[in-house]
């Protein structure tokens, strides 16, 4: 089998089948089938495509990224569960995921590992056995939890349900990135106050010192990128490597003798190598659980599957968004297989599960794209005064122009998390201080939250009108309009809030699924289709990654304005769709492409003039700003 490229014409698609076939819940296997024949191909040039500097620098800081979180989430879990889940649990998962996903899924730049949900259903459902009387049973609850959970994800993939997430936009998908940008923020102040509660008051003063002044050097180290200081190679190097130079420099000055040493502050716990942390076996005696529980951790293993469905595929979606200039095909029935697996396994070991990590997926293509930092000459003249003179200045443009495509980076992250299981390494992390857990949590939770159309949505609206930039097309809308669709986005991201902090809070999964059918009933009817293609667009619109899911969806929108042009006596039935399975080619999913009015060519138009004038925008998660 040859590599193909033409992904707008994949054979996988449901448009145009009529009867049984038109079913996908009756022919089962077939996206499963279809992700692996148009991966397969391609797994060579994964592997020796590998071979570069960007893979060696996002090793580095996908690593850290990933290992970091996983620590800290591992430290709130052990207070949660009575120290069921320990250090040695934490590396064990992470290092299952990284060889499971870097060796066979179709998607191998998602990263897999430990995140803040699965910390929070798991001390959930801990404190919910703990009220039923059977606390002791926990290990054999969730790990039955763990295996109607694998059982349900492989029928969603074996079924074709993961085609839905074709319909995920940035709506939903920045309204859970800000809740899960918040929950870090949140747990990173909930270690600093157990720090103090676990210390003495001098320990914890000098934790929240050294929370605070990492996550500030992170910020101000990935900042750096985005400067005109020193050459390319230099911002580059600095940015690439922010975390590990961080980690390294704090964990140095705690153990600066005197005042500072003698406080005494909390370090990552010792642990065992290779074995669990508390004194059972790896093998989880599930077989003991008495049937009438076994029955009980059913819905509670479905509401796992429906938080893993949308946050691990959100994870994959975001790791292959627009901004980044991917070629290869992606794979996501299969790769939801492939996490069933894990949960499986994950479960009859005793260890956290893992999933797509929303904050640090997309963070791992990032490291992994090549920048070119482009010197762009403009002529400005100022307002004030009326009668200024024409200036030329000088600024930086940054245009992502490829994607180093691999595995090797996960692999070695997975090799990474095996060794760290060792006695030596083991003694190594035990350095760290725990304080500086607060200042990751913060660091990622800031990254993530200033990265999200919501937050860029308010400061807009904040800006004074004068110096918004002509350019931007949401000056052709009303401010109070933008905040209308701002507040169904918080909307969304406070009930999952409320009930995360309740004992409801193993329900959140079913708030968040919920927004996407929010969008795509409701929204459309309360905003214009002028509003939401300003407003709103598809996380991932290459066909390289929709071939996976079918083929693009016609956006409600879309569809509302053509029947509405049809009734008027429009060209509405002119154009081609954008249906699944569609021939447009890559172009902008905003473009609706055989269904556009004049007003929305010219949107079109506007926006192609300012990307070739801009690139692509800096982030804080791009190592340029």
């Amino acid at each position: 089998m040859n590599p193909s490229s033409d992904y707008a014409t994949d054979p996988y698609t449901w448009e145009g089948l009529s009867g049984w076939k038109s079913y996908r819940t009756l022919r089962p296997f077939r996206g499963m089938y279809w992700d692996v024949r148009r991966r397969l191909p391609w797994y060579w040039s994964d592997i020796r495509d590998g071979f570069n500097y960007r893979t060696m620098a996002g090793t580095v800081r996908i690593f850290f990224i990933n290992l970091l979180p996983a620590l800290a989430f591992q430290l709130d879990m052990t207070r949660g569960t009575d120290g069921y889940f320990g250090i040695n649990e934490a590396l064990f998962s992470s290092a299952l995921a990284a060889l499971v996903f870097s060796t066979l899924s179709c998607q191998p730049l998602t990263v897999v590992g430990i995140t803040g949900l699965i910390s929070l259903f798991n001390y959930t459902v801990y404190a919910i056995t703990e009220q039923c009387g059977i606390v002791e049973l926990y290990p054999e609850f969730i790990c039955w939890v763990s295996i109607w959970a694998a059982i349900t994800h492989w029928m969603a993939a074996i079924f074709n349900w993961c085609d839905y997430m074709r319909y995920i936009t940035d709506f939903s998908s920045n309204a859970f990135g800000m809740y899960v940008g918040i929950i870090y923020m949140v747990k990173g102040f909930q270690e600093v106050t157990a720090l103090y509660g676990e210390s003495n008051p001098a320990a914890g003063f000098m934790g929240a010192i050294i929370a605070l002044c990492y996550f500030f050097s992170i910020v101000m180290l990935e900042w750096i990128g985005s400067t005109v200081w020193f050459t390319p190679n230099i911002r580059k190097f600095i940015s690439d490597y922010a975390y590990p130079i961080a980690t390294i420099w704090w964990t140095g000055f705690s153990h600066i003798p005197g005042h500072i040493y003698n406080s005494g502050l909390l370090r990552v716990p010792h642990s065992r190598a290779f074995y669990p942390t508390i004194d059972r076996s790896w093998l989880v005696p599930f077989w003991k659980l008495p049937v009438k529980w076994v029955f009980v951790a059913l819905p509670v293993g479905i509401l796992l599957t429906l938080l893993f469905y949308y946050d691990h595929n959100v994870s994959s979606l975001t790791a292959q968004a627009k901004q980044f200039p991917l070629k290869k095909p992606a794979g996501f029935h299969w790769d939801f297989f492939l996490l069933g697996c894990t949960c499986f396994i994950g479960g009859i070991v005793g260890i956290p599960l893992p999933n797509g990590l929303v904050p640090q997926a997309p963070v791992h293509t990032d490291s992994l794209t090549e920048y070119k930092d482009s010197l762009v000459t403009s002529k400005e003249k100022d307002d004030d005064p009326e009668d200024g003179e024409w200036v030329k200045h000088n600024r930086k443009v940054v245009s992502a122009t490829l994607v180093r495509e691999q595995r090797i980076s996960h692999f070695l992250m997975a090799l990474a998390f095996v060794g760290f299981m060792t006695g030596p390494l083991l003694d190594v992390l035990h350095t760290i201080p725990r304080a500086l857990f607060a200042g990751v949590f913060w660091a990622v939770g800031f990254s993530g939250l200033t990265a999200m159309n919501i937050t860029q949505n308010l400061l807009y609206c904040l800006t004074e009108k004068r110096f918004v930039d002509p350019s931007d097309k949401r000056t052709t809308l009303k401010k109070s309009r933008i905040m209308y669709y701002v507040f169904w986005q918080m909307l969304g991201v406070a009930f999952s809030l409320g009930v995360s902090f309740t004992r409801a809070a193993i329900g959140f999964p079913v708030i968040i699924i919920s927004l996407i059918p929010l969008r795509w009933i409701l929204l459309p009817r309360i905003f214009t289709e002028e509003e939401l293609l300003i407003l709103d667009a598809p996380t991932a619109d290459a066909d390289t990654v929709l071939a996976s899911m079918g083929g693009r969806p016609t956006l409600p929108e879309v569809r509302m304005a053509q029947e509405k042009r049809r009734l008027e006596g429009g060209d509405g039935e002119l154009g081609d769709g954008s249906g699944s399975g569609s021939s447009s080619g890559l172009g902008d999913l905003r473009s609706r492409a055989g269904f556009k009015d004049d007003e929305e060519k010219e949107l079109e138009r506007d926006e192609g003039r300012e990307e070739a004038r801009q690139a692509v925008q800096p982030t804080l998660q791009t190592g340029h700003a």
